[in-house]
């Protein structure tokens, strides 16, 4: 008998653990795919996946998108989403900090964290300048492709560092590959010197700058960043640190905790 309820649990656990692989399939590919297209591309059974993906829809979970049976994610994860962020002031301390980069600077401010071995942005202010430059809140980018990665993986040692991000990341989007030796040694810089910059590798014409928040352990649990044009990035250098420092110091004392609920 425990060995069949053993089983059972194996099986929903697995099943669990695939539901989630399609909602983060989903979130990455950014576009509603029938579930035969998603079984392909995520090496799944269609029997399981189309299981799934009905129960999903079920739930407001997934939603029919774009016709032909595709689905993509439902606007129950907003909600789920919204009362998240509710439950946290660090929210409103982050918006109030990007909010005061954008006006300083006038260049668009990120609020960036690791999503599992990848890199996101959380949050994002473009700024007051005409030409504006933007970015897609939430997708999944390399570690070594910017310049927060240096930051954020600098509590790593070496060999967890190159453990930790998979070996095609290293492949950058011009085709040519980034030395890990010369991606480690500027993580240790940015250690060094509590910041990284550099001309960005996925747009010739921008310079990114990148400070870390520090977390209650002492190492970046994220990191607030400007995306500039290069030029004026290069001609701006002091300054827009000196605004990311003083914006980042002000989340260091600002932990990521929850609300603090009344009795």
């Amino acid at each position: 008998m425990d060995a069949v309820q053993d089983e059972a649990a194996g099986k929903r656990a697995r099943g669990l653990d695939r539901a989630f692989e399609i909602l983060e399939f989903l979130r990455r590919k950014r576009q509603a795919l029938k579930p035969n297209e998603i079984a392909a591309q995520i090496g799944a059974p269609r029997s399981s996946v189309y299981e799934l993906v009905n129960l999903l829809l079920q739930n407001g979970i997934l939603e029919f998108t774009g016709g032909e049976g595709r689905v993509y994610l439902g606007r129950k994860l907003y909600f789920l989403g919204a009362a998240y962020e509710n439950h946290f002031d660090f929210t409103r301390e982050c918006e109030a900090a990007l909010e005061q980069l954008a006006d300083e600077t006038r260049e668009t401010a990120q609020f960036c964290m690791l999503d599992g071995n990848r890199y996101t942005v959380v949050r994002m202010r473009e700024g007051a300048r005409p030409f504006r430059i933007s970015t897609d809140v939430g997708q999944s980018v390399p570690i070594p492709w910017t310049a927060s990665g240096r930051l954020l993986v600098a509590h790593l040692s070496d060999q967890e560092i190159l453990s930790f991000i998979p070996p095609q990341d290293f492949r950058l989007p011009t085709g040519e590959w980034l030395d890990p030796q010369i991606f480690i040694a500027e993580v240790r810089q940015a250690e060094r010197e509590g910041l990284f910059t550099f001309n960005s590798i996925v747009d010739s014409f921008t310079h990114c700058f990148a400070v870390p928040v520090r977390g209650e352990e002492g190492h970046a649990a994220a990191t607030l960043c400007l995306v500039t044009p290069r030029d004026d990035g290069l001609a701006n250098r002091d300054h827009y640190l000196d605004c990311l420092k003083k914006a980042a110091a002000s989340l260091d004392q600002a932990p990521m905790r929850p609300k603090r609920s009344w009795p």
